[in-house]
């Protein structure tokens, strides 16, 4: 079963800065470099500063002496003891019904994955680098993976005081609050709840098996911190009710020139003319148990044969899709969040065509993971998501 503990962390000290909209950033996967840098500009404290360095090869080393001076000088403070931290994030979701997910953020114990700690998706090599190099330079946690809790109750552990001290808005709209927890007994029942089952693994895989590579680098190397082996982890109980899954769509590039993707993608799908490209086209995929395909003069809505459901992996859309493009003349697959986005993609010419995916749900998500399998990379994405620079952990203390 998974270890779940408090620890001791670092967080922006509200006498030295403005407000904390001006020093938070979202998850790095999510920031397109004008978002990085309109982000900087925000404050020279915005954790987008070393959540995502820029620059030279010595990037992740300016991030070490950028958080070491922010610490020292009294910007980043470390908390007097260990706590758990509740985290709310209040927002409405795409049909303009209010929610809230509630959770709990510590340190998450390392296992090898399937012992206690259930991934769910695939990865790609560039994203782990990346996350590694960071890690070996700053040795801290600078934003929670997301674990789900299938444990009852985990929620109602987590009541928050009626006006959280740390709280802001993102640019989304999102209402982010967060609050520690030290009274032991709260402490011990959080550890307890989470530890009773194990967790999957909702956002955050890249950062998880990036703390595992690290961990056993310096077993190797014989120069333990004290805290490498846990990772700071935002837990949340595994409820309809507590989570808002949506897909992650993909735009297809660099197909040969002439090539008819339409016809291609015929060979797996049933296609049908789509109708108008606008938000509806989201609610017509889920009435006909199918995907959107656009192009720059058409729209299609593809059901996929049977030829293609026997040959995924599993029932997911983006595992049928995996089939179809298996078959096509080589290509460039890029992952875009946001059905607009994606058709806009099409529209400008940034892409040949854009497929768009119905999510996948809570349940399917647990199966997968049960059976000790994967789902292909970027299936979901979990909004709204935490943001990067509430709270810090650092792996010496």
């Amino acid at each position: 079963m998974p270890r779940f503990e408090a620890f001791t962390g670092l967080r922006y000290s509200l006498s030295h800065v403005r407000s904390l909209e001006e020093v938070i950033c979202p998850p790095y996967d999510v920031i397109s470099e004008p978002e990085r840098i309109a982000l900087e500009g925000r404050s020279p404290y915005n954790v987008v500063r070393l959540e995502l360095p820029h620059g030279t090869a010595e990037r992740y080393a300016s991030a070490r002496r950028l958080l070491d001076a922010w610490r020292d000088g009294g910007i980043l403070q470390r908390d007097s003891k260990p706590a758990f931290y509740g985290y709310r994030m209040s927002y409405r979701d795409p049909l303009g019904v209010p929610r809230q997910t509630v959770g709990v953020i510590g340190a998450l114990g390392l296992e090898e994955p399937g012992r206690g700690i259930l991934p769910h998706e695939e990865t790609t090599p560039k994203a782990k680098t990346d996350r590694l190099e960071l890690i070996r330079a700053t040795r801290a946690n600078l934003s929670p993976i997301w674990v789900l809790s299938p444990t009852s109750g985990l929620s109602a552990l987590l009541e928050a005081p009626e006006h959280p001290v740390e709280h802001t808005h993102d640019a989304e709209g999102v209402l982010h609050e967060l609050w520690p927890i030290t009274d032991e007994r709260s402490v011990r029942s959080i550890s307890e709840a989470v530890g009773a089952n194990p967790v999957l693994v909702a956002d955050g895989h890249h950062r998880y098996e990036t703390a595992l590579t690290f961990r056993e680098e310096l077993r190797t190397e014989s120069s333990p911190l004290g805290g490498e082996d846990y990772v700071m982890a935002l837990a949340v109980e595994l409820a309809d009710r507590q989570l808002n899954v949506q897909a992650i769509h993909r735009l297809i590039e660099g197909l040969p020139p002439g090539f008819d993707i339409v016809a291609g993608l015929s060979e797996w799908f049933d296609l049908v003319p789509a109708g108008p490209v606008d938000r509806s086209i989201l609610a017509r995929m889920e009435e006909s148990a199918t995907m959107g395909v656009l192009t720059a003069d058409s729209a299609w809505l593809a059901r996929p044969t049977e030829r293609t459901l026997a040959a995924a992996a599993y029932d997911l859309d983006s595992s049928r899709l995996d089939v179809a493009l298996g078959s096509l003349p080589e290509h460039n697959v890029v992952y875009q969040h946001g059905w607009d986005d994606a058709a806009a993609a099409v529209a400008t010419g940034a892409a040949s065509v854009a497929v768009l995916l119905r999510p996948a749900t809570v349940e399917q998500i647990s199966a997968v993971s049960a059976g000790a399998s994967r789902m292909p990379p970027k299936t979901t994405f979990f909004w709204p998501k935490p943001r990067t620079g509430m709270v810090i952990r650092e792996l010496s203390c």
